[in-house]
């Protein structure tokens, strides 16, 4: 393993960020465990960053993928038909609920918003966009310059002209002691406020993760994009959902996302968990945004047959076995855990989450943001068979997203395991 690592650093990136004093390689892989090189099991919370959804080996998966290339057929471009493209696409247009919707299919979530933000600004003739604080929506040069975090921005130059609102940032001063609805009314005063003070023109539209990822799933009370939204239709702006990690009932009470605050956006995008670990992303939008470009386009590897194959069987396997209802009752096996072991763990400065999507808050004896002790649960997590992530804006938040075909039994282990590492700080 140490030669590994000294061949990793000798030719990838140092900004390429490794988990752990002593990085794992996983070898394998079977249900919701992996196994490390040097044969060490790990009972999977992390899912690597919420894209193994329904866990590893899945034979429904590895058929559809094995079947496509048997065919010899692993790709031909969006030049050509392909009825896997077609197949997802009318799923997904079905669901998403947006009207006379399309798709477009990408190879990741990135790609996919830096298209939502085309679909924008050409649509509305604009370069403003607004976007959330805390958010994070992509390393390329269009998303990062909608991300809303220090750690993910290398510079502040931008093809975009963007304004941050509140939504996710309870944590603040200001906010301190608001229920849901004095806060929803707080942030609405402040749309308000930056349409008629900061902006120049028309805006382009909102874009949203319902909630954030690298943030530490920090998220918006239900019910304010809602009133979000009736703001933007009083002029014409656009909405998207970035429901890159919040997609296909992960949340447990909604099979998108925004769905839990009662809005149906303009445009959601989507990527990770679909194609359980093949690389799939993508657009839905109403079909007046998607045919809108006049510039001739395509996608040489988005939506390509093996990709296609692997998400059509993930997206059929997730609505058979209605593993949106399976993150509600795991979800809440964890999340209720963790708040009920909280009060007596005084490192711990908040417990937050929606179904298999939750986190937990690290705090040091002032109450201050810990990345110390966030780094030292997840050496302790690793040593007792847990993998985790990190996340927030001071890198102190622990963050967790199990396959969603996690059982009962082993969400207990795993609260078992979380619990023993907080601890043990």
């Amino acid at each position: 393993m140490s030669d590994l690592l000294a061949r990793h650093r000798a030719v990838m990136p140092n900004w390429l960020a490794l988990y752990y004093n002593e990085p794992v390689e996983i070898v394998s892989g079977k249900g919701n465990r992996v196994v490390d090189a040097n044969g060490k099991s790990y009972l999977d919370f992390f899912a690597g960053i919420l894209t193994n959804m329904i866990g590893y080996d899945v034979a429904e998966v590895r058929d559809a993928v094995e079947r496509q290339i048997a065919t010899g057929v692993v790709h031909t471009s969006t030049v050509y038909l392909l009825r896997g493209q077609v197949e997802l696409a009318e799923k997904i247009a079905r669901l998403s609920g947006i009207p006379d919707a399309k798709v477009f299919f990408t190879n990741s979530g990135t790609e996919a918003n830096e298209t939502a933000l085309l679909l924008a600004t050409y649509a509305r003739k604009t370069d403003q966009v607004l976007a959330m604080r805390q958010s994070y929506h992509g390393r390329s040069f269009g998303t990062v310059a909608v991300t809303s975090n220090r750690s993910w921005k290398n510079n502040s130059l931008s093809p975009l002209n963007v304004h941050f609102l509140h939504g996710a940032d309870r944590h603040l001063t200001q906010f301190r002691g608001m229920n849901d609805e004095q806060y929803i009314a707080a942030c609405v005063d402040d749309l308000r406020h930056v349409l008629a003070t900061a902006v120049g023109g028309d805006v382009a539209a909102l874009i949203a993760e319902p909630i954030q990822g690298v943030g530490g799933f920090t998220m918006a009370p239900d019910g304010l994009f809602r009133a979000y939204r009736e703001v933007l239709d009083e002029q014409g702006i656009l909405f998207i959902s970035d429901e890159v990690q919040t997609g296909w009932g992960r949340t447990g009470s909604a099979f998108f996302g925004i769905q839990n605050h009662g809005v149906t956006p303009d445009m959601m995008t989507f990527a990770k968990g679909l194609g359980n670990g093949f690389a799939v992303g993508g657009v839905v939008a109403r079909g007046d945004l998607m045919d809108n470009l006049h510039a001739v386009g395509l996608a040489t590897f988005g939506g390509n047959p093996v990709a296609m194959a692997a998400a059509n069987a993930t997206l059929d396997y997730v609505l058979d076995h209605d593993l949106q209802a399976n993150a509600a009752k795991t979800g809440a096996i964890i999340i209720e855990g963790l708040r009920e072991a909280a009060p007596r763990l005084p490192v711990v400065g908040d417990v937050r989450g929606k179904g298999l999507m939750f986190a937990v808050e690290l705090v040091g004896p002032d109450g201050s943001p810990s990345p110390e002790l966030a780094a030292t649960f997840m050496e302790e997590t690793k040593k007792l068979g847990l993998l985790a992530g990190k996340g927030g804006l001071y890198g102190h938040t622990i963050r967790m997203a199990p396959p969603l075909t996690l059982t009962e039994e082993e969400a207990r282990e795993g609260l078992g395991i979380i619990v023993t590492a907080l601890e043990n700080l």
